[in-house]
């Protein structure tokens, strides 16, 4: 009997963890989903929400970056095959993102290296990277 209560608390607990998992999962999907969204719409200045809110405080961002935010319009938005797991909780994904900017017309793709890592206790991806430099490589 102790034995069939045991095997029983085992797979309860593999079953526990399996959802916990497969949560942190459809919410990496979610929040990968809505950040691409995010930007591919323009809204870069709003993508800033995605971003840990430590480094945000940190790093907040300058009137002259979300000014120079609007001078450019994105033209495409490439994840290549997605997130790769680097930990437990954390992922990397190199984005190549298309830029247009405004002023002149002039498109260039700049490559957006995001590290993401999951908070356990609040249950969301947190973009610890901070947001693509839009900025000419010089």
């Amino acid at each position: 009997m102790r034995r069939i209560a045991r095997i029983t608390a085992a797979a309860a607990l593999l079953l526990v963890a399996g959802c916990a998992t497969d949560q942190r999962n459809q919410t990496l999907t979610a929040t990968l989903n809505a950040y691409a969204s995010t930007v591919r719409w323009g809204n870069l200045a709003n993508a800033e929400q995605f971003v840990d809110p430590a480094i945000r405080n940190e790093h907040p961002l300058t009137p002259i970056e979300l000014s120079r935010f609007t001078q450019y319009r994105v033209s495409d938005y490439d994840d290549g095959s997605g997130p790769v797991a680097t930990g437990e909780n954390e992922v990397k994904q190199v984005v190549h993102i298309g830029i247009v900017n405004v002023h002149t017309q002039v498109e260039r793709t700049l490559v957006d290296r995001q590290t993401w890592k999951y908070d356990p206790q609040a249950k969301h991806w947190w973009l610890t990277t901070g947001l693509p430099d839009l900025e000419p490589a010089q």
